[in-house]
């Protein structure tokens, strides 16, 4: 959402870009200014969606949830991992300039990296500098931390090992969701 945000180049999509850049958080007030207007289209209402990255607080949390009252998430999940590998992870993140189809240096596009969907350029992200990430590890442990206990206890948390290879990862999260669903269903 921030993404397309700042590719509308509105004057709401400039204040995201700066934060971005900076290796900030979006403060609560943009963040849930974007996040509502994303979940106000149709698509969300008749599908449903995935949040990833949102809420990184306790109190962006109880703004999504006046956001999306009546209605309640389904589930949070935790894809863990340890910081160090986060780092080198989002350090080593490539992306099409283009298309914006994601690589990585330990696996980069074919050819000298241009994209192989489209061709373009692909470039680091400026937040996915080595500093820049750091920071937003530094403000994840003191404001989004929080969040895995706040989520616990309204017994919403589902958490997943997020180590290992891609397909390894997704079966264990999709069990982890199944088994959610199948827990909820149970208690109705």
């Amino acid at each position: 959402m921030f993404r397309a945000a700042v590719r509308s180049e509105s004057e709401l999509g400039a204040k995201v870009k700066e934060y971005l850049d900076g290796g900030e958080l979006v403060p609560d007030e943009v963040t849930i200014a974007v996040v509502g207007e994303r979940l106000n289209h149709p698509d969300t209402r008749s599908r449903g969606f995935i949040l990833d990255g949102f809420p990184r607080s306790v109190q962006q949390a109880d703004l999504l949830a006046k956001v999306l009252d009546p209605v309640q998430l389904d589930m949070v999940v935790d894809l863990h991992i340890p910081t160090e590998e986060a780092l080198t992870r989002l350090a080593g993140r490539r992306v099409c300039s283009t298309c914006a189809a994601i690589y990585h240096v330990s696996k980069p596009p074919k050819y000298d990296w241009n994209c192989d969907n489209c061709g373009g350029e692909v470039v680091q992200r400026d937040d996915d500098t080595e500093e820049a990430i750091r920071r937003r590890l530094e403000l994840y442990e003191a404001q989004t931390a929080p969040l895995i206990d706040y989520y616990f206890e309204r017994g919403m948390l589902v958490t997943v090992d997020g180590l290992g290879p891609t397909d390894e990862v997704a079966d264990r999260l999709t069990e982890a969701i199944d088994r959610q669903r199948e827990n909820r269903g149970t208690q109705s």
